[in-house]
């Protein structure tokens, strides 16, 4: 049997030994806005229906597919590459405190940046898979809905948002190392550009490139991020059962055991590249203890 690590696991390995060895430099910061870290994208593609949602206790996502001129639809953002998009874009407006975000002159350079091979080939290829999917994110619109509940009365609050209000490409998509004469870029819309800059959750831009190839890994890397910070400010436990937690990642997992199984792998990995979670024994969920360090300090 060989004992060669795969490319996956190498990551992995690598970038925990970073993280534990060094802490993290301005451009090793990375943020993702609370709202998608409560209730998260698809993971899979849920097909052409107009409007997709999910609910998470009080709150629902709600996704509306945006279609072409000829009303041909772009189908939802799903996977990994919008929940990587969703990372630059937050951390891309917290430091430039713009709503328009440059994408660079090529395709190549933005690839890098989040992590991507421009180098693959084919219909499966990290380039056409990105083109892809920045459609259907671009294009879409996010309508969040909190249901609140105060001494008997039943409230119902509601955002809605465009992600990008413009957008522009001048890239040589079939020669993605390829310079463009005028940069690429995206406007985001004004309310969307003001929600995920609002109390946005700090993670580590090089955990998210070693789990970057499962949105479970990512989606729960984020969660348990944001747990570990509301413990350590609490001061006490934080419990979420498997039907809590279920409804936060947005599984297909109908059996609770298969849930688990998937849980548990996913925290393997997430264990090596944050080294500062600390997690109880309470059986039936996920306990988060206070002592947990956040992934990135918050001064």
């Amino acid at each position: 049997m060989s004992g060669k690590l795969s490319p996956h696991t190498q990551r992995i390995l690598t970038a925990a030994v970073e993280i534990a060895g060094d802490a993290p430099s301005d451009q090793d910061k990375a943020f993702i806005t609370r709202q998608l870290v409560q209730t998260t994208l698809p993971h899979a593609d849920p097909g052409n229906v107009p409007v997709w949602s999910r609910t998470n206790g009080d709150t629902t996502l709600t996704i509306q597919q945006g279609y072409d001129d000829d009303g041909t639809p772009y189908g939802h953002p799903f996977g990994t590459i919008p929940r990587l998009l969703m990372y630059w874009m937050t951390t891309e407006a917290l430091r430039t405190k713009s709503p328009k975000l440059e994408l660079g002159n090529s395709l190549a350079a933005f690839m890098e940046e989040l992590g991507l091979d421009h180098r693959s080939k084919g219909v499966r290829s990290d380039r056409v898979r990105l083109q892809n999917q920045m459609t259907r994110l671009f294009e879409a619109q996010i309508r969040i809905t909190r249901r609140v509940e105060i001494d008997g009365q039943v409230g119902e609050g509601r955002k809605r948002w465009q992600v990008a209000e413009d957008t522009e490409f001048w890239w040589d998509k079939k020669n993605p190392s390829q310079s463009a004469l005028w940069g690429s870029y995206v406007v985001l819309h004004q309310k969307f550009f003001e929600a995920i800059t609002s109390n946005p959750v700090p993670v580590d831009l090089r955990a998210l490139r070693a789990i970057k190839r499962s949105p479970l890994a990512l989606d729960l890397y984020s969660l348990m991020t944001y747990q570990a910070f509301r413990a350590s400010k609490s001061g006490r436990p934080l419990f979420m059962t498997w039907k809590q937690l279920q409804a936060a990642l947005g599984t297909s997992y109908t059996d609770p055991a298969d849930l688990k199984k998937a849980v548990k792998d996913a925290l393997r990995k997430i264990g090596a590249v944050y080294p500062g979670l600390e997690l109880g024994g309470k059986e039936g969920g996920l306990e988060v203890l206070p002592q947990s360090l956040p992934a990135i300090a918050v001064r």
